[in-house]
């Protein structure tokens, strides 16, 4: 369904609120074709009239006929009545890390757009790695990861005009590509950090959540993969395996220069007693 539903929004303009509606049904791949347009409309704290409105914006004369159509491209879409809504939580996540191995393979878009990234970011003299609010632990997991085989990789977890000047001294160190990683509630200050990176001269890297992010329109590639919204807070265990594929892209883009850095790292940790093991 997911890949049904990404097709019919490719290329059309939609609103914040026709976005927010589309995500709710791509985060419930199993069920948003039985759904009602009452039920859409709960879920994604709209009115049921933008329900209607959205299902028309992608051609049809309503949300019925959008439900159908959902209906016919799965045809096996049923929700799964057992287990209890901690296990649905955790099974959600496994059917995003599911869709996220389907997107990756061979030939497929997204996979080069992961090696693009990764050149892109590699090459870059310094890195920008810009992650605010629910995104900052991530950027943080990926820019400690990256420092191994990064010579300068900078976390950019505060917004404002504080991000401004980060994001022009590290242009000014040689940056030519940022990794921003942008999840929902999508900040503005996330937002507006893409557009200072694109203004500096910076080619933009984004790791969101949907292709139809409003990072990915800010972004010069796109790489998405689902959060999880079936508990009080998201769950990120997709995207935080996007990030890892996006580290061993960037070691792929230049193999010689980041295994040396490595052996580096390792040799100095050894030397200074780092780990316990």
């Amino acid at each position: 369904m997911n890949e049904s539903l990404l097709g019919l929004v490719d290329g059309v303009r939609l609103t914040p609120t026709q976005r927010r509606i589309a995500q709710c049904l791509l985060e419930r791949p199993g069920s948003a074709a039985f759904l009602s347009s009452g039920e859409v409309a709960e879920l994604a704290q709209v009115s049921q009239p933008s329900v209607t409105r959205f299902a028309m914006a992608l051609g049809f004369d309503g949300y019925p006929a959008l439900r159908r159509a959902l209906r016919e491209s799965d045809p096996d879409g049923v929700p799964d009545p057992h287990g209890n809504e901690l296990q649905h939580a955790i099974q959600g996540e496994i059917d995003n890390l599911r869709r996220l191995a389907g997107h990756l393979g061979e030939r497929s878009p997204d996979r080069a757009a992961v090696g693009e990234a990764g050149k892109l970011l590699i090459a870059s003299r310094a890195l920008p790695v810009l992650g605010l609010r629910a995104a900052a632990p991530l950027a943080g997991y990926f820019g400690y990861f990256a420092a191994k085989i990064h010579p300068d990789v900078r976390i950019l977890d505060q917004g404002g005009t504080l991000l401004d000047d980060r994001i022009e001294q590290a242009r000014a160190a040689g940056a030519t590509a940022m990794l921003a990683v942008v999840l929902p509630r999508y900040p503005r200050e996330a937002l507006d950090g893409l557009r200072a990176g694109r203004q500096a001269g910076l080619s933009v890297v984004a790791l969101t959540d949907s292709p139809i992010s409003p990072a990915a329109g800010l972004a010069d590639v796109t790489l998405s993969a689902a959060v999880g919204a079936r508990l009080v807070f998201d769950l990120q265990a997709a995207p935080m395996a996007l990030a890892m594929v996006l580290l061993q892209a960037m070691c792929d883009a230049a193999p010689a220069a980041t295994q040396a850095r490595l052996e580096e790292f390792e040799a100095s940790a050894a030397r200074r007693g780092v780990f316990a093991r």
